[in-house]
């Protein structure tokens, strides 16, 4: 059986990288901080020629420096950071990444969901530990964010804004009391956070009105929207960076034609500008047309060709991945993007040809088995 993980944290897929960041870093270090907010912002978002390192350090996340810069100062400070915006923009991946770097260790992670308790973010018991030797911190199970509290680590809260509000109260004292109390033991039933500790938070704002959230809590969060990645170069080196990731992964050998990936870019900036100017929801996609979703119609383009194709991507295949992407609703959705092909890729096809002609006919004919 190997060893291989399907999906490695950041701190062991850049083991590597962050050790020989931490040798050579002089910086100071708030806390318990294994690398200084300098070289935590180097690892995130890449070395550049005039930083006079010996070696080149890969960008990680693509988005604004002052983002970054802002999330490292905050988590500096006695504050949690709650990063917010659309789906598929990379919060989650940045709080992976700074995790990694401050803590070397980004799986202290609370899943936010209608099911999720208090017992989640403070600490639940061994029943049968119970049962044989009574309540005790050995029978305890700390939750990971207890754990963070512990250790002066960081830890992270998935889709905050999805758990109910007695589980964001909960967050409260902890956040601004830095402890956990135990009721339950009449002796060492107070779990202090250690210097360092901290939390990093996401919420998705297309779930604003699910459990928002309150005053008190927005008090003890730093705030750090993450807008949609709008400008081309940018999301095509997203793009770029997550399917040369994809085909690592898989041992593809498989070339992504440029032409290819502009067709994919401009198509989705498409999508975009009419989404904007839609005027009821019904003539909106239901998807949010994020970067992410693109990575994700690529990759199912690239793993379509390499299994069931000729071993190379091609735009018919591109465009059938597409529209089974985005076709989420039917017949709303597959009539917007009906109307989308009829009046701007038909055009598109007759004016500029080449692989603009395939991406016509693969969507034409994956729009009408749909349909």
């Amino acid at each position: 059986m190997s060893n291989e993980l399907l999906r490695a944290p950041a701190e062991a897929k850049y083991a590597e990288e962050l050790d020989w960041l931490e040798s050579i870093d002089d910086n100071p270090k708030p806390f318990s901080w294994r690398l200084s907010p300098k070289m935590v912002r180097l690892f995130i978002l890449g070395s550049e020629r005039a930083d006079g390192l010996e070696r080149e350090i890969p960008q990680k996340w693509f988005g604004d420096r002052s983002f970054v810069e802002r999330a490292i100062v905050t988590l500096a400070s006695d504050r949690g950071l709650l990063l917010i915006g659309d789906p598929g923009t990379g919060k989650s991946w940045l709080a992976e990444l700074l995790s990694a770097a401050i803590s070397r260790n980004s799986t202290l992670v609370v899943q936010g969901t209608a099911g999720t308790t208090e017992d989640h973010i403070k600490y639940s018991w061994n029943v049968s530990m119970v049962i044989a030797k009574g309540q005790s911190r050995q029978s305890m199970i700390p939750s990971p964010i207890m754990t963070a509290m512990e250790n002066g680590v960081i830890g992270r809260f998935e889709e905050l804004t999805r758990s109910t509000s007695d589980v964001q109260d909960a967050l409260i004292s902890i956040l601004s009391e830095k402890y956990v109390s135990i009721p339950e033991l009449d002796e060492d039933n107070i779990v202090f956070a250690k210097p360092g500790f901290s939390i990093i938070a996401t919420a998705n704002s297309r779930d604003r009105g699910v459990n928002d959230l309150s005053s008190a809590l927005k008090r003890r969060f730093n705030f750090v929207r993450i807008p949609v990645v709008t400008n081309k170069k940018s999301e095509a080196e997203i793009v770029r960076f997550r399917t040369e990731e994809l085909l690592r992964r898989h041992n593809i050998e498989l070339e992504v034609p440029p032409t290819l990936l502009d067709v994919l870019l401009q198509s989705f900036a498409d999508l975009r500008a009419a989404s904007a100017s839609a005027t009821s929801d019904d003539e909106r996609l239901e998807s949010a047309l994020s970067t992410a979703e693109q990575i994700g119609v690529l990759e199912d383009a690239i793993l379509h060709s390499t299994f069931f194709g000729a071993a190379s991507l091609t735009s018919q295949t591109l465009a059938s991945s597409l529209v089974g992407s985005l076709a989420r609703r039917s017949p709303e959705d597959l009539a917007i993007l009906n109307k989308y092909w009829h009046g701007v890729i038909e055009p598109r096809s007759k004016d500029a040809g080449g692989e603009w002609n395939g991406f016509l006919e693969g969507g034409r004919q994956a729009i009408a088995t749909l349909s």
